[in-house]
C-alpha cells in the first residue's frame, strides 16, 4: 500500500453511474475514467461500494438524504439504480486501479461482497451504517486484512464494541474514521475535535476522517482534520458536482482533491521540525539583530567600567548583555571611543 501522509481515499462509490449516463458512456468505462482522473492528481486509493439492493435494505426503507438533490423516495429504489456490478466488474476495476499505481478497495454491504472482494482489496472499509452489525464486523475482521471503519452516528461505547469485535478475531490493523452521517454535513456539525477524542481513547489505532462537508474554495475542512491528527482522509469523489444524485453535491472533484493534497504539503512544510534550534536562515539575522555591550563615552586605558558606561546595542558581535555584571568593575586595556562595541580582548 502507498504510504502518503495523510493517506487520501477517493470515495467513488457509485457516482460513476450518473456520470456515465450524462456522458453517454458505459458505467465500467466511466469508472475507469474516475480512476484516471484520481491518479492524475495524486490520490492514493480508489474506493467503490459493493452491494445489491435486496441485501442492503428493505423495500420500504425511507430516504434520509436531501431529496432536493436526490429525489428518490426510498433507499431500495436508490440502491437498485446502482447495483449492477459484481465480482467480474470489481476485479477489472481492481486490476485497472493497481495498474495506475493506486490502491483499491470497495465497501462491502453484504457477506457475499465481503467474500468475493477478499483477493482484490488492499484493505476492507466498513461503513458507519454497519457499526452495530457486529457479526458482519467479525466476519470481515477474521479475513486477516486491515480494516478501516467509519464511526458516524454512534456513541463511543458502540465504537468500543466494534473495535473489540475486530480485535477478538485477530484484527489489529484498524483505522477509525470520524464521520458525521449527514449528507451534506453542515460545517457547524463537522465536530472535527472528535478526531482528537478517538486518538485519545484508542491510542493504539490510527484515526482518520471520512468527510461529508461540501467542498469550500480552500478545502479547509480537510486541512483542519489533518492538523488535528487525521492520518487517513476519505471524501466522496465526482467528476461533476452539478449532477443530480445522492453523492455528487457534497463530493470533491479532482481539482478539489488536488487543492487538498497541496494544502497537506504546505502544512507539512510550515509545521517543520519540533526541535528548537537556530536555523541556517537565522544565523545572520541572529548576529545582526541581537545586542552587544557598547560604550556610552570615550574611555582611557586603565579606566574602570561603570554601569552607566554601558548600553546594549545591535549588532551582537561583541560581549552579550548577559555578561553585564561581569564587565562592570573591570578596566579597559586601551583607549576606546564612544560607541565602541566591546569584546573580551578590550577589557
Amino acid at each position: 500500500m502507498r504510504s502518503s501522509k495523510p493517506y487520501m481515499i477517493a470515495e467513488i462509490g457509485v457516482n460513476f453511474y450518473d456520470t456515465a449516463k450524462a456522458l453517454g458512456m458505459s458505467p465500467l468505462e466511466t469508472a475507469k475514467l474516475y480512476i484516471d482522473k484520481a491518479a492524475e492528481v495524486g490520490i492514493d486509493c480508489a474506493k467503490f461500494q459493493s452491494y445489491k439492493a435486496g441485501t442492503i435494505v428493505s423495500k420500504n426503507s425511507p430516504a434520509y438524504w436531501d431529496t432536493t438533490k436526490e429525489p428518490t423516495k426510498t433507499q431500495y429504489e436508490l440502491f437498485q439504480k446502482f447495483d449492477s456490478f459484481g465480482k467480474k466488474e470489481y476485479r477489472e476495476l481492481c486490476d485497472y486501479t493497481h495498474s495506475k499505481g493506486m490502491d483499491f478497495t470497495s465497501t462491502p454491504f453484504d457477506y457475499a461482497s465481503a467474500d468475493y472482494l477478499f483477493d482484490m482489496v488492499d484493505f476492507y472499509k466498513i461503513s458507519s451504517s454497519d457499526l452495530s452489525n457486529v457479526p458482519f464486523i467479525r466476519h470481515i475482521g477474521a479475513k486477516g486484512k486491515p480494516v478501516y471503519m467509519s464511526v458516524g452516528a454512534s456513541y463511543l461505547s458502540e465504537v468500543d464494541e466494534a473495535v473489540r469485535a475486530l480485535k477478538g478475531v485477530g484484527c489489529e490493523d484498524i483505522v477509525l474514521f470520524h464521520c458525521v452521517l449527514s449528507y451534506p454535513t453542515d460545517p457547524k456539525n463537522a465536530n472535527l475535535r472528535i478526531i482528537q477524542t478517538l486518538k485519545r481513547d484508542f491510542p493504539d489505532l490510527r484515526v482518520g476522517f471520512s468527510d461529508h462537508v461540501a467542498p469550500d474554495e480552500t478545502m479547509m475542512t480537510l486541512a483542519v482534520a489533518y492538523m488535528l491528527g487525521a492520518e487517513v482522509i476519505e471524501k466522496h469523489y465526482t467528476l461533476d458536482k452539478t449532477l443530480l444524485g445522492n453523492d455528487h453535491y457534497h463530493a470533491g472533484t479532482p481539482e478539489d482533491f488536488k487543492k487538498a493534497i497541496d494544502n497537506f504539503k504546505w502544512i507539512d512544510k510550515v509545521l517543520g521540525n519540533a526541535e528548537k534550534t537556530v536555523l541556517e536562515c537565522e544565523i545572520i539575522p541572529r548576529r545582526e539583530a541581537r545586542r552587544s555591550l557598547v560604550l556610552t563615552r570615550d574611555m582611557k586605558a586603565g579606566e574602570i567600567i561603570k554601569r552607566e558606561d554601558l548600553m546594549p546595542k545591535r549588532p551582537g558581535i561583541g560581549i552579550s548583555p548577559r555578561y553585564t555584571d561581569i564587565v562592570i568593575g573591570r578596566s579597559v586595556k586601551m583607549d576606546l571611543a564612544e560607541d565602541t562595541i566591546l569584546t573580551w580582548e578590550m577589557i
